[in-house]
Order: C-alpha cells, then structure tokens, then sequence
C-alpha cells in the first residue's frame, strides 16, 4: 500500500485571539445586507497578531500551519456582513480582500503551507455571503477555497441558539488538495465536521489529513468537539485536526478552544487549553499505513450490502 503522507509533516495549530468591537451598524431596509465597511482597526489588529503568531509557527518548524475560523473577524451573523471581502475574480485587489493578500504575503515570509481558517466573503453577482477558508503555498500562491457546506443552524432549548442561514450561503464542493511533497489534505468549516459523508469521501480519495477551521460553544464544544474530532478519525483512519479561537468571555459568541490533532487510531496527540496557544503535531509518513494494516477496513468494507459513497455524483474541487 503506498503511503498517504510521503513525508513527516510537522503541523501547527494556531488558537488565536481576535480583538472585539462594537456591532456594526446596517441599514435598516436590508434584510440581508450588502453594504461592505471598510477593514477598521479591528481587522487590521487580527490581521496583524495572525502574523506574529504564524511566524511564531514557523520559526518552530511548522511546515503546515492553521489559523482558526474567522481569524480575521468575531463570530456571529451580525458581523459577517460588515467583515466581508470578495474573493473573486482572483486573484482580488487588496481593497476588495485584504486578507486574501496578508496571508499570501504571509505564506511566502513563512516559507510555509498556510490555512487561512475562514473569513466572511461577499459574492456580488449573487449577493451573497459565505463562511470561506482559503489555502496558499509556501509560495503565495492560492492553491484552494473551500466555503462551508453545511450551516450551522442549532436550537438546543435553554442553551443556544444560532442561525448563520440567516446570513450565510451553503458551498456546494468538496475540497481536496495537494500538499507537495507530503500528500492530499482535505479541507472543511466547523459544522461540516458532523457529517461523516465529507471526511469517509475525502479518506476513500486518499486524503491523508483532515482539516477543520471551527468554533464550536461552550454547550457544542463540551458535548461534541473531542468526539466529532477522534470520530472522523477512527472511522477513516487518517490524521484529523481542529483548530479554534481562543476563548473570550466578554465577547458576543464564546468559542469552545481545545484545538487539536487526533491520529488515525483516534489518539488525541496534543490539546490546547481554552486561551490563546500554538500546539503542535508532528504527523508521521507509514502511521495510516501501519493502522490500516492492524484493522483493516478498507479490505472489509461490503459495497456489496452498502453503497461506496466516494463513488458516482460528488462535486469536488481539486
């Protein structure tokens, strides 16, 4: 069997802190508002403490490194609107994404893989918003754009409600991508990571790693985040890691923290705590191989009682 990962990868999690500010204001007459702020001090701050702290990575050794889900912006449907950049045509002006351009710029000085967790994008031709995480090469160059698949749109009675449909736009693609030389990662959003069609696709299409950008609560986090984490990963047998902001009690939305990296025996192999940390994993070349071979799954598997899912109508992007 050759080896998914062709090489040690040695990955960085980045639980960054993002500074606060007031909501913003919108226009009363739109339901779902197109208006775009400019950047302010706040994202220009996020933007800048991301810097430091993946150059922090890299000077580490991280040849892999995360950033969390809206690292460049506070959570919520009241500020996606406000946050916005447009992604597209590509590459954008730095007017239109300024985040695009600080993390190409920053992948380049880091000399490393840089996952750019999420920002909010606004699609003009559609008017539309996404929660969008954008992958470049040590080179600068943008090699993927996933926009979150599944919205997270909970109720749990007396604990938290929360609606992005309310704002947000669904992707519709798969995304897998090449990681030269060590392999193919695939790449989702928080509430992706509950459905195991996404991470079983990605594994059967030879993805070594699963990335998911996420902020999970104080209520989701405590139930869910470890599990769904080590769930992905011992139903796939591959690497899987989430990457969160730091916890913040006097913002808006409190993210769970704990990021971390599971193996594909479902072993948690490092944790963050709840404030802002860099923790990091080194991913080791013939561990998914050495797994797969003790419990061998994907010899066991019966496409003859059950469907391949990887198989027939999947909308991917390479």
């Amino acid at each position: 069997m050759a080896g998914l990962l062709k090489k040690p990868l040695k990955l960085a999690l980045v639980q960054l802190a993002t500074g606060r500010c007031h909501p913003p204001i919108l226009l009363s007459h739109q339901a779902n508002p197109s208006i775009h702020p400019s950047p302010g001090a706040d994202k220009s701050i996020n933007l800048s403490h991301a810097r430091s702290k993946v150059l922090e990575a890299a000077k580490a050794g991280a040849s892999l490194i995360v950033l969390p889900e809206c690292f460049n912006s506070p959570y919520g449907c009241q500020y996606f609107p406000s946050y916005a950049e447009t992604l597209f045509p590509s590459p954008p002006s730095k007017d239109q994404s300024p985040s695009f351009h600080a993390l190409s710029s920053l992948a380049t000085e880091s000399k490393a893989y840089l996952l750019g967790g999420s920002i909010p994008e606004y699609e003009p031709s559609a008017n539309k918003y996404y929660n969008t995480s954008l992958l470049f090469s040590p080179e600068g160059s943008l090699l993927a754009t996933h926009r979150k698949v599944h919205l997270f749109d909970i109720d749990i009675p007396g604990k938290i409600t929360f609606r992005e449909s309310d704002v947000l736009s669904p992707g519709n693609k798969l995304t897998l991508v090449d990681i030269p030389p060590y392999g193919k990662i695939a790449l989702a959003i928080c509430y992706d990571i509950r459905f195991p069609e996404l991470a079983t696709i990605a594994a059967r299409k030879g993805c070594f790693l699963l990335l998911y950008p996420g902020a999970f609560n104080l209520t989701t986090g405590a139930l869910h985040w470890s599990l769904q984490a080590r769930a992905r990963a011992v139903d796939n047998q591959v690497y899987v890691a989430l990457c969160s902001p730091a916890r913040d009690m006097d913002a808006s939305y409190n993210a769970w923290g704990h990021s971390m990296a599971v193996d594909p025996n479902a072993q948690v192999m490092v944790e963050a705590g709840e404030g802002e940390e860099i923790v990091y994993a080194d991913l080791e070349e013939g561990k998914i191989e050495e797994t797969r071979k003790g419990i061998p799954l994907y010899t066991q598997r019966r496409f003859d009682v059950y469907p391949d899912i990887s198989k027939g109508d999947v909308c991917e992007v390479r």
